[in-house]
């Protein structure tokens, strides 16, 4: 119904607006000229404002456009300043270009939502248009930034349609955080908690909040690294910020509807190269009896394929030969099916209103599962008077995502098939269950390895969502560069969920599952902020820019649910039918009170020096430490403006140095608290806490040095962001272990620090620009260097995550001296003379545990190009990654079971070492074992992240139309493949966890996809 409805809305607003249109377009002529020479300029674009259709100027500056009176056209051209001009009555519109040495005289948005002149600012500031991240959609948006922006690593969850997104920005952020930047929408800080996340033992990602929005109503996004680009942003801006601007209308504009429909299909990609010669078995010998096909299927020790028979675990004969039907055919061709339908229209001179209708039909590649989002989105913008402006913004979302997968080692997770032997088909193992009784049909030697076709066709693990993010800013201009603003956002979001073990579940008392969770949950976010700011003249070669504001934000989370073991009825998942009942609440909030400033003063379009501050009271904390001052001061000279150069258009340096702050998430770890406990004999009873708490905790903090150099040559067509930095986090908070003997066995201590250095460079450039042919390009690489300079009070490694196949014996930890998160395994035992060691079996012994490297890339980056040759584009992405590790559970489970191509060697005449024979199976299940070294594998790759090919019908072709204004039609392609990767059995991008704790460990996710399709954008009168 809600699909219907939506449809119909898309519908009703595209007859409302077609109906609405005023005015015949007509089929204005004109000729561009340089200011400078007079001369005709060819390749000059012409953009209507509103429905962004244009066309450029031929070889002797002339163009024609389809247009209409209330128009607004702008003309633009590399190294010559922009002009919006509007149309009116007129036929003929000649246009004169005058031209601007400084492109990075552009303004940005930068912190609180206020826009500033790029050549000002004393830090780096990436920005990417909604165009690049809409043109190969993903459904969580923020993943599309991949390769984009330099100093920025994503990382998405191998989880299906609303998995989360892992970003971090300049290296490890802390210890303690969980890495994720603060996101921000139109000045509105918004909330990004993720809503569960796998680990070894097992769970599902059930999404951020960055991934509910839609990418048809981004305009920018606007990428803060630095903290004296955040600092004004407080405690979550140590992890860098991501500013969202929505997209508006146009003052002064015509009515423009827009219609988008995208189709991308997902297939599932074998990143696995098994061997194909022995078989399923154990000590070369094929199963005899059912039982035993059961117990092996997962093992590939047995004889030789010879095209013999073998028995299954049903007891029927099946072919003792390599299979055609893999593990990766359970998987279906996954699709995402979007439809968009905006209109906006400029509200006189004087304000504007845009609003949007986004439906998002996503089929996961795992059957029966999925997610559909409905997103409707309103900004409105409005002058009262011409001093008095209001801003509003409403985003809706009701998204819902139906039996989202389990991941990590074993239950209920649809990729267990992955570790069957060459010669077993998966397909026999459907439907997963006993048609008579319900019950699982068990396909291994594990009941928690479960049967993947049972849990979904039996399973239900649902998660919805309704969110509604709102904000209203009210600014009061006293004089043209005095003003005051109010503004306030609110974040609040509903969450449902249900999830059941479902009946005839293998590993559940009696095979009657049980009901785990079925409740709601409540997060909403307020933020008040209060601004005032001006700018002064002080003289007419010095200026003055100052801001001062205060904000208050609360954000509180309350959930209730019930559960229960054991239905009595079947198939019946109530919690009115379950043998034992359960139920659960949970209560967080917190409340953050600040003051801060921002002066800025300039020096006649040379240097501008600006510090801010802002002073944090936090609730979480004890009222003696609860609060801090967090300074930033940033400068910026343009030297290019003392030069006379015909090379350098533009040179600035910039210098920042800040310090952000941070607190703990929980609050209630500075008191000693009692709980009550069941009663003795009657008696009501208490208990008292494990986890010693710390008296002395304060805010930490994280502080950095930047310097960097913005240039730009030939006329803007070449342009250079080179940024050095280096950034220490202090006092962060963390858990120590104890001895139980001292009563504890944990604390809670502010001892955590780390340390970040690197190098981020940006070079962009327009290599070829003609009236027909344009080439544009980037390049962006960093470069990193992590160091762990602290952890508890006796700097001890701090594990962090494991898979199980490796469990305790190789994990992510932080270690002292050492890049972060590390990973530690088990290396061989050697020799005096440095041979391996083995026993007197012959298997490998174990040596001791070794750091093996960092999970995150040291090296990263990306190449984008695009191309435009009459109407048609064409675009692709490269990006890399070199210097990180993996922790893989494939490699160990492939070695271990016989699937790996190392095990070849030596299966016949066993595995020599030492001058000691021992069995191939036996040797190398030890040496998976015992070694755990061996599944650790490199991550670096270089990926053809995306393709698009397009075409822009020409407008002129729609002047006589009455409707249509503009068509365009592009074929996109996403993740298409590896252009070299050292991991040989998995995708090195790979993962199941959502959270820095499992960052860099593989294992039971969700095979990687590819992506294709296209599509197609309307521009209507």
């Amino acid at each position: 119904m809600k699909k219907i409805l939506s449809i119909a809305f898309a519908l009703g607003f595209m007859l409302c607006a077609v109906h609405l249109a005023q005015g015949q377009s007509r089929i204005l002529k004109g000729v561009v000229t340089a200011a400078t020479d007079g001369l005709p300029m060819p390749g000059v674009t012409i953009l209507e404002k509103s429905s962004q259709t244009g066309t450029t100027t031929n070889v002797d500056g002339e163009y024609s456009l389809s247009v209409s009176p209330n128009s607004v056209l702008v003309f633009s051209f590399i190294g010559f300043a922009s002009q919006e001009i509007t149309v009116g009555n007129r036929s003929e519109l000649n246009v004169l270009l005058e031209e601007d040495a400084s492109e990075l005289s552009e303004v940005v948005v930068t912190a609180l939502g206020i826009t500033k002149d790029k050549e000002t600012l004393g830090y780096s500031v990436t920005e990417v248009g909604g165009e690049s991240l809409s043109a190969a959609r993903e459904n969580n948006i923020a993943n599309s930034l991949a390769g984009r922006v330099a100093g920025l690593v994503v990382k998405g969850t191998n989880s299906g349609p609303g998995g989360t997104s892992k970003i971090t920005l300049r290296g490890l952020p802390s210890i303690s955080g969980t890495g994720s930047p603060l996101y921000v929408i139109n000045g509105i800080p918004m909330d990004n908690t993720q809503r569960g996340s796998a680990g070894q033992w097992g769970g599902a990602d059930s999404g951020d909040g960055i991934g509910n929005l839609s990418p048809d109503d981004i305009e920018t996004m606007t990428v803060l690294k630095g903290q004296a680009a955040s600092a004004l942003y407080g405690s979550r801006a140590s992890n860098g910020v991501i500013l969202i601007t929505t997209k508006k209308g146009a003052k002064g504009g015509d009515w423009s509807l827009n219609y988008t429909m995208n189709y991308i299909a997902d297939n599932a990609v074998d990143f696995t190269d098994f061997q194909q010669e022995y078989g399923q078995g154990t000590g070369g010998i094929k199963p005899v009896t059912a039982a035993d096909a059961q117990s092996t299927g997962r093992l590939a020790w047995g004889p030789r394929l010879d095209g013999s028979s073998v028995i299954g675990y049903d007891g029927n004969q099946y072919p003792y030969s390599p299979t055609n039907d893999r593990y990766i055919d359970f998987y279906r061709t996954g699709s995402n099916f979007t439809n968009t339908v905006s209109v906006s229209k400029g509200l006189g001179a004087d304000g504007s209103f845009r609003m949007s209708v986004s439906n998002l039909d996503s089929r996961s590649i795992v059957p029966n599962s999925g997610m559909d989002r409905l997103s409707i989105n309103l900004n409105v913008d409005q002058n009262i008077t011409d001093k008095l402006s209001v801003t509003a913004m409403v985003n809706y979302i009701d998204q819902k995502s139906t039996n989202v997968p389990n991941l990590s080692d074993g239950p209920k997770n649809p990729n267990n098939f992955l570790l069957l032997a060459p010669n077993i088909s998966q397909s026999i193992f459907a439907p997963g269950y006993n048609t008579d009784t319900g019950a699982e049909a068990v396909f291994s030697d594990d009941i928690f390895v479960t049967n993947p076709y049972f849990i979904v066709n039996q399973g239900i693990n649902d998660v919805g969502r309704k969110r509604t993010i709102s904000a209203i800013s009210t600014k009061y201009s006293f004089t043209k560069d005095i003003f005051a603003m109010i503004r306030l956002g609110n974040d609040a979001s509903t969450d449902d969920f249900f999830s059941i073990d479902p009946y005839g579940l293998a590993y559940t008392a009696n095979l009657q599952g049980n009901l785990n969770a079925r409740g709601q949950s409540q997060i909403t976010e307020l933020n008040i902020d209060g601004i005032l700011g001006g700018k002064f003249d002080l003289t007419d070669k010095i200026n003055l820019d100052l801001l001062a504001g205060a904000n208050m934000r609360n954000n509180k989370f309350e959930s209730v649910g019930v559960g229960g073991n054991r239905f009595v009825i079947p198939y019946l998942y109530s919690p009115f039918n379950v043998e034992n009942f359960s139920r659960s609440y949970g209560f967080n909030e917190r409340e953050v009170q600040s003051a801060y400033y921002s002066v800025g003063i300039g020096y006649n379009n040379i240097l501008t020096l600006t510090t801010t501050g802002r002073y944090d009271v936090y609730s979480t904390l004890p009222t003696d430490n609860n609060s801090i001052f967090s300074p930033s001061v940033a400068a910026a000279f343009v030297f290019s403006e003392l030069m006379n150069s015909s090379l350098l258009d533009f040179g600035k340096f910039r210098a920042s140095y800040a310090v952000t702050s941070g607190e703990p998430f929980d609050a209630y770890q500075s008191t000693f608290y009692y709980n009550s406990a069941n009663s003795y004999n009657g008696v009501p009873a208490g208990s008292s806490p494990t986890s010693l708490p710390n008296l002395n905790l304060k805010p930490f903090t994280t502080s950095e040095v930047e310097l960097g150099f913005d240039l730009s040559f030939l006329k803007n067509r070449l342009t250079f962001d080179v940024a050095y930095y280096q950034k220490e986090t202090h006092n962060e908070i963390m858990r120590a272990g104890y001895s139980i003997t001292s009563g504890f066995n944990s604390a809670v201590v502010a001892t955590g620090s780390t340390s970040n250095k690197g190098i981020e460079v940006l070079v962009s450039g327009t290599p070829v620009q003609t009236v027909n042919f344009m080439w544009k390009t980037s390049f962006n690489l960093s470069n990193v260097k992590n160091e762990i300079l602290s952890t508890d009070p006796n700097n001890n490694p701090v594990n962090l995550g494991q898979n199980r196949a490796t469990l305790g014996n190789a994990v992510t930890a932080y270690v002292v001296g050492e890049a972060g998160p590390q990973i530690r395994a088990y290396d061989y035992a050697y020799n005096t003379d440095g041979s391996i060691k083995v026993s007197e079996a012959g298997l490998p012994v174990r040596g001791e545990l070794i750091n093996m490297g960092t999970v995150l890339p040291t090296l990263y980056g990306g190449w984008n190009n695009e191309f435009n040759y009459k109407g048609i584009m064409f675009s692709f992405l490269i990006d890399y990654n070199y210097g990180n590790k993996v922790l893989s559970a494939t490699e160990f489970y492939s070695t271990f079971r016989g699937l790996n191509q190392v095990t070849l060697e030596g299966r016949e005449s066993g595995v020599i070492n030492g001058g000691v024979t021992a069995p191939a199976e036996r040797y190398y299940q030890a040496l998976a074992q015992n070694i755990t070294s061996t599944s650790v594998v490199d991550g670096d790759f270089i990926k053809l992240r995306q393709l698009t090919l397009g075409y822009s019908f020409p407008s002129k072709w729609f002047g006589n139309t009455p409707i249509m204004k503009g068509l365009s039609v592009s074929l996109v392609g996403r993740n298409i493949g590896f252009l070299m990767r050292k991991a040989k059995n998995i995708d090195p991008e790979a993962s199941f966890g959502s959270n820095i704790n499992y960052t860099g460990i593989e294992g039971q996710n969700l095979p990687s996809t590819r992506s294709f399709g296209f599509n197609l954008n309307f521009k209507l009168n």
